[in-house]
């Protein structure tokens, strides 16, 4: 039943929205040169594929991260904790490490871009499916396993860096840093194209979301199969994830922030909202905090920096909060 909650909470969603659309029209139009028609085809062909990558990534984040803290039941974990930020950096350290940053699969970006989601794919499908299985279906065991993995990778990661040549560590701190050059169409379709297969397969497990909020044994009275969902939404989270990773690099707490966000403006517990809420927050963010760095910072700090920064004082602040409740 459609209360009047419902429809305040769809008001703020309409304003998100125009509020993100007019945020994009500010990046697209921002210092461009109208009269000169060569010079805006130019703008206007290197903005778009930025604009449409952050737009993908705060979808994958911020759906993904609703998701994750609905099926952990606690809202200041992020998906970071799966592992697949530490897996993306030791990828690119390894092949910069093995076959030098001159190398094809350094330098194409659409292959690298396959490199890092086939690995992360495979790694997630393979890794996460077995031990939830192992663990009989115990989500807080399979985070415990992400945590390790995390660490795991990290400390591989930098043994390779220890050893490896100053110039080619300094080629490779720009692959670690989320960004949102050198996109092109290639890439973005077909990070729409894996997206959209996970959401068709995950179709009717999202919808039972409220549901499983409610807890594994009341889920289960009401016939739903809580360890089959609860094993596939973690699937799709991960696959989420290694998409916007492998798409502009590891972003750290946004999904955290933009999550809870969502969650203190609707106060809800209709997915359906929260998620498309916790998107255009993810949207407004990165479109934002791009548009600050390319006109204000001239390039000199990236967006992820300022994101990680303010993820880590929330994250301080929900920590707070959440003890004094």
């Amino acid at each position: 039943m459609k209360t009047a909650a419902y429809y305040e909470n769809r008001k703020k969603i309409i304003l998100m929205t125009v509020l993100v659309l007019a945020v994009a029209a500010a990046y697209m139009v921002v210092n461009v040169n109208f009269s000169n028609e060569k010079l805006f085809a130019y703008s206007m062909r290197i903005r778009w594929p930025k604009l449409a990558a952050m737009v993908i990534t705060a979808f994958a984040i911020g759906g993904a991260s609703m998701v994750f803290q609905s099926i952990i039941n606690n809202t200041i974990v992020t998906p970071c904790l799966l592992g697949m930020n530490s897996l993306y950096s030791l990828i690119h350290t390894a092949v910069v490490f093995f076959v030098g940053s001159g190398s094809i699969l350094a330098m194409n970006a659409n292959l690298s871009f396959g490199v890092d989601l086939i690995l992360m794919g495979v790694t997630a499908t393979l890794v996460y499916s077995y031990f939830f299985r192992k663990t009989k279906h115990n989500i807080l065991y399979v985070l415990l396993i992400g945590t390790v993995l995390t660490s795991f990778f990290s400390s591989i990661q930098s043994a390779l860096v220890r050893v490896m040549d100053p110039n080619e560590y300094d080629t490779l701190l720009t692959s670690l840093v989320a960004s949102f050059s050198n996109m092109n169409a290639e890439i973005l379709i077909f990070s729409v194209l894996v997206m959209a297969a996970v959401l068709f397969f995950l179709r009717k497990e999202l919808t039972l979301l409220d549901v499983l909020t409610l807890g594994k044994d009341q889920a289960v009275n009401l016939g739903v199969d809580y360890d089959r969902c609860v094993r596939r939404l973690l699937l799709g989270v991960t696959l989420f994830i290694a998409v916007a990773t492998a798409l502009v690099g590891p972003i750290s707490f946004l999904g955290l922030i933009i999550a809870n966000l969502a969650r203190q403006l609707l106060k809800t517990f209709r997915h359906g909202q929260l998620i498309a809420a916790s998107a255009l927050f993810g949207m407004l963010v990165l479109v934002g905090g791009q548009l600050l760095v390319e006109h204000v910072f001239s390039y000199s700090v990236p967006v992820s920096v300022f994101i990680t920064l303010g993820g880590g004082v929330y994250f301080l602040y929900l920590l707070l909060r959440n003890r004094r409740i």
